[in-house]
């Protein structure tokens, strides 16, 4: 036992080698320039600083990594080699689209699938595959379907964990041709999950693994899952929106598993579970964009207030505890209902500002501030704004 122990320290280390891994760390880092580069061409600012999506690329993904980890290890969901280099350059070849709503496992795994169950089989592209990845025909499909709805799991409860985590305000045009604002949740996730794989060492129990492949050696590989999340929000407060797809994920990933546990005794049921991942993970992504339209624009200018499109962090309106979303109806008394009305309102007390303030659900609160010379006078708000270039300003 103390050998695989051992072995696991090895596969720990393992990571550092894998060129995903680092990948994933640049990936994260363009996604950032990106948004940033965006959000000057709407702002003249940026909201967040280019490492935001690092920061987050590191969140929750490590803890769905052991717990993913733990599960296949002891239930023995072995791959060979050939099958992780098939995934990494699947997971590569989708990350360079740029659309990582494209990295769900739902499309990476579900095309490392069917490339294996039918290119690996089929009498004209196997010797081709074969000869790059010779190990490649030897993976075992029951145990990819799982790994599979594994990961779905994984995705769906990062989407309702910090899915909706300050997400980037920005323009867009509505149906009318008007301006209205939306909030875009972009996020890359590093899951590292450690796997059996071909080896050397033998079994250590005579029932395990329970998804065995050609050959009775293994080894312990910690791979790096890169898991991708994408959301535009129009017509929804983005909380409510990304909570709503993360639960319809989570619904997903259950129908999925249960194809997936049944491909264990009845092979054709694993290729089902795949088939449903792909189709049901786009289904999904195109309903929530489709009934995301089909509602009038969350943000957007109002007949009384001015809607909270975006916050800048460590301003004065984060210190007072405004919310996206909430709409500023009163500024020192004066009802505003435009951003010259609102700055004029502000002027009148340089020292202290009061607002009347209207959360999502109708009830109206207080919020009130002293202003010093040293703090944005601005307070750091963004509103929807109708300018040369799609601009916004905070005000």
């Amino acid at each position: 036992m103390s050998i695989w122990v051992l072995e696991a320290l090895k596969g720990v280390g393992r990571l550092l080698v894998q060129p995903l891994f680092y990948y994933g760390i640049a990936l994260a880092l363009v996604i950032g320039w990106r948004r940033v580069k965006r959000e000057r061409s709407y702002f003249s600012i940026r909201v967040y600083n280019m490492f935001h999506e690092s920061k987050l690329f590191w969140r929750s993904g490590l803890v769905a990594g052991g717990i993913l980890s733990l599960a296949a290890v002891a239930i023995g969901i072995v791959l060979p080699r050939d099958a992780i280099s098939m995934i990494a350059l699947v997971t590569i070849a989708i990350g360079l689209t740029m659309q990582m709503r494209l990295l769900s496992p739902a499309y990476t795994m579900g095309l490392v699938f069917f490339i294996v169950s039918i290119l690996a089989n089929d009498k004209e592209t196997a010797p081709a595959l074969k000869r790059f990845f010779p190990e490649l025909s030897e993976t075992n499909m029951a145990a990819l379907a799982i790994l599979l709805a594994l990961l779905l799991f994984v995705e769906a409860w990062l989407i309702l964990q910090n899915g909706a985590i300050e997400t980037s305000p920005q323009l867009a045009k509505s149906k009318r041709g008007f301006v209205v604002g939306e909030h875009w949740s972009q996020r890359l996730w590093f899951v590292p999950v450690l796997l059996p794989v071909t080896g050397e060492l033998p079994s250590p129990f005579s029932w395990w693994p329970l998804f065995p492949v050609a050959g009775d050696s293994y080894s312990l590989m910690l791979v790096p899952f890169l898991i991708g999340f994408s959301e535009r929000v129009q017509g929804m407060h983005p909380k409510a929106s990304i909570r709503l797809t993360g639960k319809r994920v989570m619904l997903l990933a259950w129908i999925v598993s249960l194809f997936a546990i049944g491909g264990y005794w009845y092979a054709p049921l694993s290729m089902i579970a795949a088939a449903l991942a792909l189709i049901g993970r786009e289904w999904l992504a195109f309903f929530q964009h489709r009934q995301d339209r089909l509602k009038p624009p969350y943000f957007s200018k109002r007949e009384q207030g001015l809607v909270i499109l975006g916050i800048l962090p460590n301003s004065k309106a984060e210190k007072m505890e405004l919310e996206i979303g909430e709409v500023i109806t009163k500024v020192n008394g004066m009802t505003v209902k435009t951003e010259t009305e609102f700055y004029e309102a502000l002027q009148r007390n340089r020292a202290f500002c009061k607002l009347e303030v209207v959360n999502e659900h109708g009830e109206v609160r207080f919020v009130q501030g002293a202003l010093y010379e040293d703090e944005h006078h601005e307070l750091g708000l963004l509103f929807v704004k109708e300018r040369e270039k799609w601009a916004l300003e905070a005000v």
